[in-house]
């Protein structure tokens, strides 16, 4: 099988969290959110796993020391300015000196995620030969969500950020949770012609599909992520409420051969 990888962003501060440890620090069922993302990707068979870091690097570095899976390496890169997702995907490049296979790309404040979900996104993304593949999810009230697009057949047009959507674009329900995959070479080709938002100044990784698309290649979207887990954590009350969804859920998550780690706290 080709080799599958994943990058997971946990560069950002995370402000409203009122503290001043990085987001993805903050620990959720006893270990911090990141570990989590780094444990799904294990088990869905990712056997590179690069940590894009950048505030407070060390800190996110410590939350996974002795974590560890067999015939998986961890790898961090540094991603220097906060300059979007799609900036912080591209500071991973160097990571990769072969660019073959796929790369998961996912955010490392969603400690919901399934490894179960990653593994029907693969499933998807190389059963229909696609350069790109989304997961996504239909929630009742997708306000603050990216919505999915898609044209008369059904099939994936465009990221639409709440802010630029029309009227019938803000009452779709398909959201982007951000669960990305991508064929390597193809993703860093692709991030290299992604340009700076006018009204932000940063790099979306969410341009890169429909820049897929431009270039005749093709991109799948498959409504795979459960409803309960494309809750966000932005504050102390939404981190209160995702730990006890996940101390809720039976079975719990196994770890897979990876050492149990506590992290910072």
């Amino acid at each position: 099988m080709p080799q599958l990888s994943a990058i997971i962003l946990a560069a950002g501060k995370g402000t409203r969290m009122r503290s001043d440890l990085p987001k993805v620090a903050h620990v959720v069922n006893d270990r911090p959110m990141v570990n989590w993302v780094v444990e799904a990707c294990a088990q869905a068979g990712s056997t590179k796993i690069v940590v894009v870091v950048g505030y407070q690097r060390d800190v996110v570095k410590s939350c996974l020391a002795g974590v560890s899976y067999q015939g998986v390496t961890i790898e961090y890169a540094l991603q220097e300015e906060q300059l979007g997702t799609g900036h912080a995907v591209r500071s991973a490049e160097g990571c990769f000196k072969d660019l073959a296979g796929d790369t998961f790309v996912l955010a490392g404040d969603g400690p919901l995620i399934r490894a179960a979900t990653l593994r029907t996104l693969l499933e998807r993304h190389r059963s229909t030969g696609a350069s790109a593949a989304l997961a996504t999810s239909v929630i009742a009230d997708p306000s603050g969500y990216g919505r999915i697009v898609r044209d008369a057949s059904g099939r994936f047009s465009a990221i639409v950020e709440e802010k630029h959507c029309t009227p019938a674009q803000k009452a779709v329900r398909e959201v982007n949770p951000s669960y990305y995959c991508f064929r390597t070479a193809e993703l860093f080709e692709c991030l290299r012609d992604v340009k700076r938002n006018e009204g932000s100044g940063e790099y979306y990784i969410t341009d890169v599909p429909s820049l897929m698309l431009e270039r005749g290649r093709r991109v799948e979207v498959i409504d795979a992520v459960p409803a309960e887990d494309v809750l966000s954590i932005n504050t102390p009350e939404q981190l209160a409420e995702v730990d006890a969804v996940l101390r809720a859920r039976e079975p719990r998550l196994a770890s897979s051969g990876g050492a149990r780690s506590g992290g910072a706290r």
